[in-house]
Formats: structure tokens, C-alpha cells, sequence
């Protein structure tokens, strides 16, 4: 994958990088982990600048945001609490913990959005509660951009310092995302083995 990353960055340059940041946050396996350091390591060869680097694969990374956000719109509440009642053994959550959560997420929206954009494995996945809380889009997008420069920046900065060796970038994140897949899906389970439905009085 490095060799075929490497012929693309450099024959399709910011183009590509936008590309490929909009495929990984649609297509997980591949990772921002190791487009951002290669697309850096591409700007320390003088061969593109880091500004626009970043640009790129910031826009790239907002568009795909944008299509889980609106998935999230289109499930919206009612119809999460719905499945919820139907699901709520697998959803994990009855209709009243939606509600709560909904409500924590509206007054915490703006840094559960920039945190949650540096933290692997997660960064997809927190603009689904956006859309379905009815986050307005200005408002996600504005916080949405803070943390995705952020991320952007730090790896394609460490590709840019690292030049030759900026693979070790995805060599040392890779094993935290993975932590964390791990430990979502053992809270997961956990959650679905121990739910039980609250007892309407």
C-alpha cells in the first residue's frame, strides 16, 4: 500500500490527498494515520507546500464528515428512539437514555467535536450523534474544521519531520487505534449482555 499511496500523492498531488481523506473517513482501512505523513513527507521533498497540504486533506476530511452528519439527520431522534424500543437489547440504550444523551451532546457539542476528531476510531463516528441531535451545520462544520486542522496538521507535521520514516507515524498510532476499536467493542458487548429495559411504573 505505501508504493501505490506514494505514485498517487505525487501524481495527483493536494487533488489526491482530498481524495483519499474523503475515502478514509468512508472507508476506514485507509487511514488518515498514514495518507497525512505521506502527503507531509511530500511537502518536505519541496514537491507541495504544507499549507496546502493541510487545505487538502482538511476539505477532504470535512466532506466525509459530512456524509455520516447526515446520515445522522436522517435517522434523527425519533427514529433512534423507535429502533431503540424495537432494538434496545442491541442499540444498548432505552428511549430515555437517547433523550439524555441528546441533551448532554447539545450543551458539549462543540468540544465532544474537536476532541473527538483527534481520537482515532472515533473520529468518524461522532459526526453520526451530531447529525442525529440536530446539531445546526454551521455550528458542526466550525467545530468540525478546529479538530480536523488539528489532527491534519499534527501528522502531516510529523511526516515533515520525519521525512524518509514518516510510516513510523502509522506505525505508532495504528496499535492505539486499535486499543480503542478493542475497547469499544467489549464496552459493546458488555452493554448487551447486562441491558435491561427500565420497568415503566
Amino acid at each position: 500500500m505505501f508504493d501505490w499511496l506514494i505514485e498517487f500523492v505525487g501524481d495527483s498531488g493536494y487533488l489526491g490527498i482530498l481524495f483519499l481523506m474523503l475515502a478514509e473517513n468512508i472507508f476506514p482501512p485507509l487511514p488518515s494515520e498514514l495518507i497525512m505523513p505521506l502527503a507531509g513527507f511530500t511537502a518536505a521533498r519541496g514537491e507541495l507546500s504544507m499549507v496546502g497540504v493541510i487545505v487538502a486533506g482538511t476539505v477532504g476530511s470535512l466532506l466525509g464528515a459530512l456524509l455520516w452528519y447526515y446520515v445522522g439527520c436522517w435517522i434523527g431522534l425519533g427514529r433512534l428512539k423507535r429502533w431503540a424500543v424495537e432494538h434496545g437489547r442491541w442499540f444498548t440504550v432505552a428511549p430515555e437514555d437517547i433523550d439524555q444523551a441528546a441533551a448532554w451532546f447539545n450543551r458539549h457539542c462543540g468540544q465532544a467535536l474537536v476532541v473527538g476528531r483527534l481520537i482515532p476510531a472515533i473520529r468518524t463516528l461522532i459526526s453520526v450523534p451530531a447529525g442525529v441531535a440536530g446539531m445546526s451545520l454551521p455550528k458542526f462544520l466550525g467545530y468540525s474544521a478546529l479538530g480536523t486542522v488539528l489532527w491534519t496538521g499534527l501528522l502531516a507535521g510529523a511526516g515533515y519531520l520525519l521525512e524518509g520514516q514518516y510510516q513510523k507515524v502509522g506505525e505508532y498510532l495504528n496499535p492505539v487505534s486499535n486499543v480503542i476499536m478493542g475497547l469499544l467493542l467489549l464496552g459493546y458487548l458488555y452493554r448487551v449482555v447486562t441491558f435491561s429495559p427500565r420497568k415503566v411504573s
